[in-house]
C-alpha cells in the first residue's frame, strides 16, 4: 500500500442523545418494541448507529460502500455488484492492490472495515479480503431504565388494501411502540495503528465528527418523527500520541459516571433534568488531555 498521510493521534469520543416519543431502535424479536437490556435500560445497537453514520456521510458527499436499499446513490443491486462496478478487474487478482483500491474509494471501508468474500464471477477470479477498520463504536444505552417509559398503541387502517374495495380487510394493522423520554449515551475510539492500514486520515476523522454531530438529520421515519431524536453533545478527545494519553475506558468513564438525574427529580422529562459534565470538570480528571465539546444539531 502506498505511503499516505494517515491519522497519527488516537481519538476517543462520546455522544449524548435524547429520545422523545420515538422508537430509537426496534427489536424484531420483540414485536419491534424499543430494544432494552435485561435490566430495562434502553439500547441502540452499534450496527444501527453505524448505519446512521454512513447515511450522514453519504449526505456529506462521501463515497460509501454499504448503502441501504432505501437510501442508495447508485443503481447497484448488491455489494458485490458495487465492488465489481467500481474496482478495476485487474486489481481483483492482487489482494494488496484490491485492499488499497477499496480503502481509497469508500470512507466507510476506511473507517469501519469490511469483509470482501466473493467467489469467481465476471472479474475472472474471486476475492477474499478482510479489512479491520480503526473506528469502533459501542452500542448506546439509556442513563436510566426506560421499561416504564415505553408506550404501545394499536394502529388501524380505514381503506381497503386489495381487491375492488367491496370487501374490507380487518381494520387492525398491528402495534406501534415508542419511548416517551430517554437520554442515551454511546462511546467510540479511533485507532491510529489501524488507520495506517486503511488510509484513514485526519480529514476522515473530521467527517466522522460531523456525522456524529448531525446523526439524526434526514433520519425521519414513522417510528422517529422529525425532532424526536437529537444529539445533545459530542465529546471529542484527540490524544497527543498514537497510543493515547489515557485508556479509552478511563476517558469514557469520565463521562459515564457523571451523567445522572439531578437530585430531587424522580421522573425526568427532558435533558434539563440531567446533570451533564462540563469541560473544566472533565479536563481536571484527565490532566493534559483537552476535550472538545460540540453541540448537536
Amino acid at each position: 500500500m502506498e505511503t499516505k498521510e494517515t491519522l497519527k493521534n488516537k481519538i476517543d469520543f462520546a455522544v449524548i442523545l435524547t429520545v422523545k416519543r420515538a422508537n430509537p431502535n426496534g427489536d424484531p424479536l420483540s414485536g419491534n418494541r424499543p430494544r432494552t437490556d435485561y435490566d430495562g435500560f434502553g439500547e441502540i445497537s452499534d450496527v444501527c448507529i453505524k448505519r446512521k453514520i454512513r447515511n450522514r456521510l453519504m449526505d456529506l458527499k462521501h463515497n460509501v460502500f454499504v448503502q441501504s436499499d432505501d437510501n442508495k446513490l447508485d443503481d447497484y443491486p448488491s455489494l458485490r455488484k458495487r465492488a465489481e462496478g467500481e474496482i478495476k478487474k485487474e486489481l481483483w487478482k492482487d489482494e494488496n492492490k484490491f485492499r488499497e483500491a477499496v480503502c481509497e474509494k469508500w470512507i466507510d471501508v476506511r473507517a469501519f472495515g469490511q469483509v470482501f468474500a466473493y467467489g469467481s464471477e465476471s472479474k475472472g477470479g474471486g476475492v477474499s479480503v478482510g479489512i479491520r477498520g480503526p473506528v469502533s463504536v459501542h452500542s448506546a444505552f439509556s442513563v436510566i431504565p426506560v421499561n416504564d417509559r415505553i408506550a404501545s398503541i394499536q394502529i388501524t387502517k380505514s381503506v381497503s388494501g386489495e381487491g375492488d374495495g367491496g370487501r374490507k380487510a380487518s381494520d387492525t394493522m398491528g402495534m406501534k411502540h415508542r419511548v416517551n423520554h430517554g437520554v442515551y449515551t454511546f462511546y467510540g475510539s479511533i485507532n491510529p495503528q489501524l488507520a495506517s492500514k486503511t488510509l484513514f486520515s485526519d480529514s476522515d476523522a473530521d467527517a466522522i465528527k460531523e456525522a456524529l454531530k448531525t446523526l439524526f438529520v434526514n433520519d425521519e421515519s414513522s417510528a422517529r418523527p422529525g425532532g424526536s431524536m437529537t444529539v445533545h453533545k459530542v465529546y471529542w478527545w484527540k490524544h497527543q500520541s498514537n497510543n493515547g494519553d489515557f485508556s479509552s475506558a478511563k476517558i469514557h468513564q469520565s463521562i459515564e459516571k457523571k451523567i445522572k438525574v439531578k437530585d430531587g427529580i424522580e421522573q425526568p422529562k427532558s435533558i434539563n433534568d440531567y446533570y451533564i459534565p462540563e469541560k473544566a470538570e472533565i479536563n481536571t480528571e484527565l490532566p493534559g488531555l483537552e476535550v472538545e465539546i460540540i453541540d448537536g444539531e
